[in-house]
């Protein structure tokens, strides 16, 4: 049976989850996800390439579990990432909720996102840590077919 090797295009079903087992991304219910092995096509290229990685050597249906550690994926939490914002600063009809995401602009022009991590009277923590900073990861790998 065929092995996939550097180069080739692939399709494969997969499924992202933490040690805990909470699925973070999966392609079950949708397409598999179709690249070129070595194409660097994976965005984001980490730590997606540990699946393109571990998907070398695979045969058609074969699976394979992969472990990226939390350096080798989207880093450590950085406390440095963290603000509390004057509730003042927003506009008066901000009502802030518990993981909302938004966008902060800075004057340079630069727009980050962030996630509201805690409200009190007087301010709102913003995270701007990628949320899977500081974790690991598992990933379960199908390929599904040789293309």
């Amino acid at each position: 049976m065929v092995q996939a090797n550097h180069g080739d295009t692939v399709a494969v079903n997969y499924t992202g989850a933490l040690n805990d087992g909470t699925v973070f991304e999966t392609s079950d219910g949708s397409e598999p996800l179709r690249f070129r092995i070595g194409g660097n096509e994976l965005i984001p290229p980490v730590p997606l390439r540990a699946i393109e990685q571990t998907v070398i050597g695979m045969k058609v249906g074969e699976s394979k579990k992969v472990r990226v550690l939390a350096h080798e994926a989207y880093g450590s939490r950085c406390g440095e990432m963290v603000v509390v914002v004057d509730q003042k600063r927003f506009p008066e009809d901000f009502a802030p909720q518990l993981g909302m995401e938004l966008d902060v602009h800075q004057a340079d022009g630069k727009v980050y996102p962030v996630i509201v991590t805690d409200i009190t009277d007087s301010g709102v923590t913003l995270d701007a840590n990628h949320p899977l900073a500081g974790k690991d990861l598992v990933f379960d790998i199908v390929l599904i077919e040789i293309l």
